[in-house]
């Protein structure tokens, strides 16, 4: 466990010393390779995050999602059930708040809430990734707690797990929990890599 705090230390780190301008150009080469992947052009309900601490930022495709007439949502902590997230309906222009941990989140409203079973397509934040899309994140289990239904549940329809990350994220080998969701796909400035058909 000690090391994989200092891991994530290292990669955010890593992560923090990136200029705008190379985590602006980082953001556009990886969002490009979303926007053709062909799981997010048949999506249609999409799930995304509001980038914060040097993540790169999927919100300018989740603004041209909405434009595409799709419907995108961004994750909210769960008020009833700690540890697991909500799937919240968001437009462009809607307001945020920020949640305890400083991430901005759209207000939840009755009939805007989605179960993440019911997503096609998740673009997830993460820390750290190997080539075999296992996934290291900020060690609050959110991710791996909201879908863990896609262990459990292998045969039925589920939501396409898309990791978006720069490509210095990416180490030799990370260590897999049985709790652990696996990603299907990562994105990077550099290289798509996944481990899950596309069609």
């Amino acid at each position: 466990m000690s090391d994989q705090k200092t891991l994530r230390r290292q990669l955010r780190k890593i992560r923090l010393a990136l200029s705008s301008r190379e985590q602006a150009a980082a953001a556009k080469a990886a969002l490009s390779r979303i926007r053709r992947h062909p799981k997010f052009r048949r999506a249609r309900r999409i799930a995304g995050y509001f980038g914060t601490d040097g993540e790169l930022n999927p919100m300018p495709l989740l603004e041209q999602a909405a434009r595409m007439r799709k419907a995108c949502y961004l994750p909210v902590l769960h008020p009833l059930r700690p540890g697991l997230l909500w799937f919240v309906r968001w437009r462009p222009g809607d307001a945020l708040i920020r949640n305890r941990f400083g991430i901005p989140e759209p207000v939840p409203r009755g009939s805007t809430l989605l179960a993440a079973r019911r997503l096609d397509l998740v673009i997830v934040p993460l820390l750290g990734f190997d080539t075999s899309c296992r996934r290291l994140g900020m060690g609050g289990g959110y991710y791996d707690r909201s879908f863990a239904f896609v262990r459990r549940f292998r045969h039925v329809k589920r939501p396409f797990l898309l990791g978006l990350a720069h490509e210095s994220q990416r180490v030799d080998k990370l260590h897999s929990e049985p709790w652990d969701v696996a990603l299907d796909a990562v994105a990077t400035d550099h290289h798509l890599y996944s481990v899950t058909p596309t069609h």
